[in-house]
C-alpha cells in the first residue's frame, strides 16, 4: 500500500548518474516514473553533482537518452558554483581545476576566472574533473600552501562517479589527494548543501512538503534532503547498499530497490 505522505509528492528532485541512468542507459522505471510525475501535475528537477558538464550539456545529454528536460530543469554543482562565486567573489580572480566546460560556464556568467596557473589568485574552485592533470594538481597546492587566505571551493564530496563498469574518481576523491599534500579542505557547493534543493523550491514554487529528493548514495542525496528539510528516498542502483542503512548517520524516509519499484507502487 502507498504511503499517503509519498503520494502527495509533487516535486521530485532527481540524482541522476546511479539513480536513474548510468552513462547513457536509462533504468528501467525512470520513464514510467517521470511520465506519472507529469500526469499528476508534479515536476522533475535534476540535482546532480557531476560537474563535468553545465546545465545545456545535460539538456543535450537527456534529448539523446530519450527524456524530455530544458536546461532550467537542472541544478548542478557548477550552478551552484556559479551562483555562490557571483554572490560571494564577483570581482576575485578565481582559478578552476575542472573541465573545459566548467570553466566556460563559469566564463559565461562574467566571473574572473584563470586556468594557467600564472596569474594571482584569490579563490581556487575544484571541480569533478574528467580532463585532471598532475600540472593543475601542483597548481591548487601552490596557491593554497602559499596563499592562507585563499579562499578553497570545491563543487562536490563525492568520491566517485558511477560508470557502466563501476566507478572512477569524483570530486571529493580528488580533494582528498590535495588535502594530503596541501592540507586543507574545500567548502563544497553542491549536495549535501541545501541550497540546491532551496534552489529548486525558488524556481519550481513547490513547497517542502511536497518535495522528494531520490537518489542513490547516504552522504551526498539523502544528506541534502535531510539539511533541506525534505522527505528522501534512496535506490540502490548505484553506490549505496541496503545493508547501509542500518549504520548511517543519514537515514532516508524510504529505501527502494530502483526507480522501477518506486514508479510501481505510485502507479498503483
Amino acid at each position: 500500500m502507498v504511503d499517503s505522505r509519498l503520494k502527495k509528492k509533487k516535486l521530485f528532485l532527481f540524482d541522476i548518474d546511479g539513480t536513474i541512468a548510468v552513462d547513457e542507459t536509462v533504468f528501467d522505471g525512470t520513464m514510467d516514473l517521470l511520465s506519472h510525475i507529469r500526469k499528476i501535475g508534479g515536476k522533475s528537477i535534476y540535482i546532480t553533482n557531476n560537474s563535468t558538464k553545465s546545465r545545456a550539456d545535460y539538456a543535450e545529454k537527456f534529448q539523446r537518452m530519450g527524456i524530455q528536460a530544458a536546461e532550467e530543469d537542472f541544478i548542478t554543482a557548477s550552478y551552484a558554483a556559479c551562483r555562490y562565486l557571483k554572490e560571494h567573489h564577483s570581482e576575485d580572480r578565481i582559478y578552476v581545476a575542472g573541465t573545459r566546460s566548467l570553466v566556460e560556464e563559469l566564463k559565461r556568467e562574467g566571473l574572473h576566472v584563470t586556468t594557467d596557473g600564472t596569474d594571482p589568485v584569490q579563490v581556487v574552485l575544484v571541480g569533478y574533473d574528467s580532463e585532471l592533470t598532475y600540472g593543475k594538481l601542483v597548481d591548487v597546492c601552490r596557491y593554497l600552501m602559499t596563499n592562507p587566505s585563499c579562499v578553497y571551493l570545491a563543487t562536490n564530496p563525492d568520491l566517485c562517479c558511477p560508470t557502466g563498469f563501476g566507478s572512477v574518481p569524483d570530486c571529493g576523491a580528488i580533494c582528498g589527494m590535495i588535502a594530503c599534500a596541501a592540507g586543507r579542505m574545500p567548502l563544497y557547493l553542491g549536495k549535501p548543501n541545501p541550497v540546491i534543493v532551496e534552489y529548486s523550491l525558488i524556481q519550481t514554487g513547490f513547497s517542502k512538503d511536497e518535495t522528494i529528493v531520490v537518489g542513490d548514495r547516504l552522504y551526498t542525496d539523502i544528506a541534502v534532503g535531510i539539511a533541506a528539510e525534505v522527505d528522501t528516498a534512496v535506490v540502490f542502483t548505484g553506490e549505496a547498499k541496503k545493508d547501509d542503512i542500518k549504520s548511517t548517520e543519514y537515514p532516508p524516509t524510504w529505501a527502494f530497490d530502483s526507480v522501477r519499484q518506486l514508479a510501481d507502487l505510485l502507479n498503483e
